[in-house]
């Protein structure tokens, strides 16, 4: 009996040598690092530790051991989280949503801001404690009482499960702001990526709610605000940069969304749109809106492929305006508060944050707008790494920590 277990022994450090060369020759092979990016090396470790961690838990998945999201999750949730002496972090729960509440210890003479945080992964992966390092800072930095949300996610959940946990947990931190504090009057929503559509989202969806405190101000890192057209020049230009490729990008938008993945290729050619909604909606999803200086590297001209109606049909709820918050009416976008939109050069979405911020601007809401040259999407998660931070990383933490204190 013994020969079998050594074998497994020796066989195991094998597999996982062959699936991280995998990985290594994947990464080379697929992945474009441009070369405005600071610390191209220290990126391509990281995106070779990504694939390397997404490959192994798709083996565990097709052998029935754990879905991949839920171990990639396991692995980055087991991070210790350092505790902070000027805070008091408490683990809540609003019904059943999971949410953590970051106080400073400090005495205050007035209530203080409240900041509603969604955070990112793409409903695949991210956590209260992926996120922990990043809120606590916030929190910390600003003098601010912060709410993070754990909302559900794939591949237990689906749409529209990340929009009612972050609606309704919400709504309850701003029923509830005496409670913890805060003053009604500078209530703050941040995201990061996907939790940069449900700011856009959710801020659309409480306009015109008298029964609750309005929000201040909203910031967007890097946001998906819109699942029409996948072929914007930043779309072309970053499809194959780390750490959010097209492909991956459209992958998951079909698994939140529950779409068969053999329609992948009619939502990234467009076909899924009807042509009456294409013209409806052209003048917001343009390319004619992103200036010129973005479109110089890498962009072809585009235009949708014929019409498939069966790819409607599977795909039509992505185009409804809380998976879409780009195309919400112009009498919504013209109610939404001032706003601080982050976008990075080497981001894919780069062009979501620039079609929404000529949106609100045309409809004479304050926008602050950040962008780095030398970003790329993910890069916010690193601040507080040390050796894996990037210096674009925390330029963006501390453009949003001046901007909530400005508030």
């Amino acid at each position: 009996m013994a020969v079998p277990w050594l074998v497994l022994l020796l066989a195991l450090p094998v597999f996982f040598l062959g699936v991280f060369v995998w990985a290594v020759f994947e990464h080379f092979l697929t992945t474009d690092v441009p070369a405005t990016l600071q610390h191209p090396a220290k990126l391509r470790f990281l995106h070779c530790i990504f694939l390397y961690l997404v490959t192994l838990g798709n083996i565990f998945e097709k052998l029935g051991i754990c879905s991949m999201p839920k171990f990639v999750r396991f692995l980055h949730d087991s991070v210790r989280i350092k505790k902070d002496p000027g805070l008091v972090v408490i683990d809540l729960r609003f019904g059943t949503i999971p949410v953590r509440l970051f106080q400073p210890k400090a005495a205050s003479s007035r209530p203080r801001r409240g900041i509603i945080f969604y955070h990112g992964g793409g409903t695949v992966f991210g956590s209260l404690d992926c996120y922990h390092g990043l809120c606590n800072y916030l929190a910390r930095e600003t003098d601010s009482v912060l709410l993070m949300i754990g909302y559900r996610k794939v591949p237990d959940h689906h749409s529209p499960a990340l929009f009612q946990d972050c609606m309704n947990a919400s709504i309850h931190f701003l029923k509830a702001l005496e409670t913890y504090g805060v003053d009604p009057s500078r209530v703050v929503v941040c995201g990061e990526s996907i939790g940069g559509a449900v700011v856009a989202a959710i801020t659309q969806a409480l306009v015109g709610r008298s029964d609750l405190p309005q929000i201040r101000a909203q910031i967007l890192i890097y946001p998906f605000v819109q699942a029409f057209c996948l072929q914007l020049p930043s779309f072309q230009q970053n499809q194959n940069v780390p750490l959010l490729s097209r492909k991956f990008l459209v992958t998951s938008l079909c698994n939140y969304l529950a779409i068969d993945l053999s329609w992948c290729d009619a939502i990234l050619n467009g076909t899924c749109v009807p042509p009456d909604v294409w013209r409806k909606y052209e003048k917001w999803l343009s390319p004619d809106n992103i200036p010129k200086k973005f479109k110089n590297r890498g962009y072809q001209p585009w235009s949708p492929g014929p019409f498939n109606e069966a790819a409607y049909l599977e795909a039509k709820h992505m185009l409804d305006v809380e998976n879409s918050p780009l195309i919400a009416d112009d009498e919504v976008i013209a109610q939404l508060p001032e706003s601080l939109l982050v976008s990075c050069e080497n981001d894919i979405l780069r062009d979501d944050s620039l079609l929404y911020k000529k949106r609100l601007e045309d409809q004479g809401v304050r926008v602050t707008w950040y962008h780095l040259e030398d970003g790329f999407h993910g890069s916010v998660i690193f601040f507080d790494k040390k050796a894996l931070s990037f210096p674009c990383s925390l330029k963006i933490v501390n453009a949003v920590v001046s901007y909530v204190k400005g508030i």
